[in-house]
Formats: C-alpha cells, sequence, structure tokens
C-alpha cells in the first residue's frame, strides 16, 4: 500500500513537474513573441522615424528654397519698385526740363525777332544817316572846290591848300595876307556845316634833313590850325600832324615840284559817314 501510494505521488509530481515545463516552455514562447513583436514594432517605428526625419528634412529644404525665393522676388520687387520710381521721377524731370527748354526756345526765337527788327531799325536809321552825310559832304565838297583842290576820299573831303592855292615861301611857316583870306573863306564855309572833325597836314619839300622838315611841317599846320581856331572853328574839331618831305605831292627836285610840295592839306572827315563804317 504504501508502495502503491508513493508512486501514485511520484507520478503526480511527474505530472505536476510537466505541467510546470510545458507552463514555463508556453511562457517562454509567449516572450519570444512578444520580444519578436517588439522587435517588429521597433523596427517599423524606426522606418517610419526615418520617413518622417526625411520628409522634415525636405520640407525644411523646400521651406529654405521657398524663403530664398521669395526673398529674392521681394528684391526683385523692390528693385522694380525702385526703378520705376526712378523712372517716373526722371520722365518728370524731362518732362520740366523739356518745358523749360520750350520757354528757353520760345524766349530765344523772341529775343533773335526783336534784335532782327532792333537791327533792321538801326541799319535804316543808318542808311538815312549816311545818305544824309553824303549830301552834306557833296555840298561841301562843292563849295570847297570853289576856292581850293579838293579830292573825295571814303570818309569825307581832302583839301589840298599848296601849290596855287595857298603857298609857303622856302623854309616859312608864315601866312601871308592872301593866305589868311582864303581860309576865311574855308572857315565860313565849316561853319555851315556839322558832325566833321579837320586834320591839318604839314608837308615841305626834300630839301634838308628829315628832322628839320618835320618840325617845319608841324610849324606850318600849326600856322593853319591857329587862324581856323582864330575865323571861328572850334579848336576841339582841329588836329595837328606833320609829315615834313615823306609824302611829297609830286616827285622831282626842280622848283616847280618843290613849291607844290610846300604845302599844307585839310582833311575833313564826316562823323556820321566814320560811325557808319
Amino acid at each position: 500500500m504504501s508502495s502503491l501510494r508513493s508512486l501514485s505521488l511520484q507520478s503526480e509530481d511527474t505530472r505536476e513537474t510537466a505541467r510546470g515545463g510545458k507552463g514555463l516552455a508556453v511562457l517562454v514562447v509567449i516572450l519570444l513573441l512578444m520580444v519578436g513583436g517588439l522587435g517588429y514594432f521597433g523596427y517599423e517605428m524606426l522606418q517610419r522615424t526615418d520617413a518622417i526625419q526625411r520628409q522634415v528634412a525636405t520640407l525644411s529644404r523646400q521651406t529654405n528654397e521657398s524663403n530664398a525665393l521669395a526673398r529674392q522676388a521681394i528684391e526683385r520687387a523692390t528693385a522694380a519698385e525702385t526703378a520705376a520710381r526712378a523712372a517716373a521721377e526722371g520722365r518728370q524731370a524731362a518732362e520740366l526740363q523739356t518745358a523749360d527748354a520750350r520757354q528757353q526756345a520760345d524766349a530765344a526765337r523772341q529775343e533773335a525777332s526783336s534784335a532782327k527788327d532792333t537791327a533792321a531799325r538801326a541799319q535804316a536809321e543808318a542808311d538815312a544817316i549816311r545818305k544824309k552825310a553824303e549830301a552834306e559832304v557833296n555840298r561841301l565838297e562843292a563849295a570847297l572846290g570853289q576856292v581850293a583842290e579838293t579830292r573825295r576820299t571814303a570818309l569825307g573831303v581832302t583839301m589840298n591848300l599848296g601849290s596855287d592855292h595857298l603857298k609857303f615861301e622856302f623854309d616859312k611857316a608864315e601866312l601871308r595876307p592872301e593866305d589868311r583870306e582864303l581860309l576865311s573863306r574855308i572857315a565860313g564855309i565849316l561853319m555851315t556845316s556839322h558832325d566833321y572833325t579837320v586834320s591839318v597836314n604839314g608837308h615841305t619839300d626834300d630839301v634838308g634833313s628829315d628832322e628839320y622838315n618835320q618840325k617845319l611841317s608841324e610849324r606850318r599846320a600849326e600856322s593853319v590850325r591857329d587862324y581856323l581856331v582864330k575865323a571861328g572853328l572850334s579848336p576841339e574839331i582841329l588836329s595837328v600832324t606833320g609829315h615834313g618831305k615823306s609824302l611829297p605831292l609830286v616827285r622831282g627836285t626842280t622848283e616847280a615840284a618843290r613849291a607844290k610840295n610846300r604845302r599844307v592839306e585839310l582833311g575833313i572827315v564826316n562823323t556820321q559817314i566814320r560811325y557808319g563804317r
């Protein structure tokens, strides 16, 4: 009986042991399954995390690129706006300059037209003055031609008071009575005119030195000038010049030639004709 009980107990222990071994195996299997599941889920999580990180990196890069493009677009827009503003200002300035240039051109045209009209009036006035002066010179030439030799010049009349009309003795500068009478007639004619000047030019023959003849020609011219002043002409319109023997009226060394060269010439210049020229 005790042997059977012992065997029975052993048999139960064996069954318990077997049941325990099976439970342990099941537990191990469950643990393995759990570990495998966790590994799989972990792997999936890692894969998803990597994918998310890649997506985040891509999105970040795209965001940076978008921001860069946006900045470039803003810069281009700002530059375009600045250029447009500058162009508008330049256009406005150009329009103002154009308007100012037009005004200046109009003013210049008006000024030119006015100047042209003024010039035309001045020319007409000058022509009238010249005609009047020419008529006066013609009158003087005709009047003086009755008492002395005259030559017409571009500015007036030149009178030769030498030769047969007004003679100077050799080496003399004094006026004779008949010379004074001739100069009085000339002064009377000149006092009826106006707007003229008279140059008194003394000359000599070829006898003597240049220096001596220069002074002699000046004394002759001064004697004629002094008498014309006494006769009534203003000294302000009279000028005196001595030419010595440098400008002979005729060439030669004969007494007749030398007598013609011992002379005084009066140059009568109409100041209005000089002004016109």
